[in-house]
């Protein structure tokens, strides 16, 4: 069963993607996005390409271009940050403050034990993210908060970073940067959804799409928040 489409015009489609599917095949192989690719192509003779990638564990919004001319605009908004985007997280901690932005500037670091993750380090990529506290239910050692991201960059495992090192505590269930104060017992998989996806499109109305609320999210307590006013994504600052 091909994932559910969320927006559908000529030269895209947003679907839902389900937590647990990878978007590339992974190297031990098994089930990937590209099992429906067929399905998704309504009609289509191309099956449509994703532009950009979320990790296997996170669900919602993911773009699908439907032919090679879209593929290069949409690459090119993505390279310019001409994409909006909102993502939901989970993390067993309340932040000291109810909104902020996070700029910590991400590098790869890889060992033999661990394997490769992201890090904050001065001289890596710059990464900003802006957030706001949504929801905190319970107290002390079992308070539990919703976040809203607006990832002002791209940067792999920028979000899950910048939770651990930016707001305090990994994402719920996150198994790379997680777990602090045993912050990932008792969630399914990393707790990010995202949320929403715009892009500004000259001459033809603005892709839209918004994701339901997760059942998992559900299931962790929480409650899902009214849909956001999406603001106009942000220039790429040539400086």
């Amino acid at each position: 069963m091909a994932p559910t489409i969320l927006f559908e015009d000529g030269e895209a489609l947003v679907i839902d993607k389900p937590a647990g599917l990878p978007v590339d095949r992974p190297k031990r192989g098994g089930p990937c996005l590209e099992d429906h690719l067929d399905d998704l192509k309504l009609g289509f003779q191309r099956r449509p390409v994703a532009v950009h990638r979320l990790d296997t564990d996170t669900s919602g919004c993911l773009l699908l271009a439907r032919n090679p001319k879209a593929l290069k605009r949409f690459n090119k908004a993505f390279e310019d940050r001409l994409v909006a985007k909102t993502y939901l997280a989970v993390i067993d901690f309340k932040p000291a403050e109810t909104s902020g932005t996070i700029a910590l500037s991400l590098s790869k670091i890889s060992s033999a034990e661990k394997g490769w993750r992201m890090i904050a380090a001065k001289k890596g990529k710059p990464a900003v993210s802006h957030w706001e506290l949504l929801e905190t239910i319970g107290e002390g050692d079992r308070v539990r908060s919703l976040i809203r991201f607006r990832p002002e960059t791209g940067r792999t495992h920028q979000l899950r970073v910048h939770a651990l090192q930016g707001l305090g505590a990994p994402l719920l269930g996150d198994p790379v940067y997680g777990p602090v104060r045993g912050q990932n017992k008792g969630a399914p998989r990393t707790m990010l959804h995202a949320e929403t996806l715009g892009v500004e499109r000259a001459g033809k109305d603005a892709i839209t799409a918004h994701s339901p609320f997760p059942e998992d999210f559900v299931r962790a307590g929480l409650t899902a928040p009214p849909p956001p006013i999406m603001p106009p994504a942000t220039e790429k600052d040539d400086g």
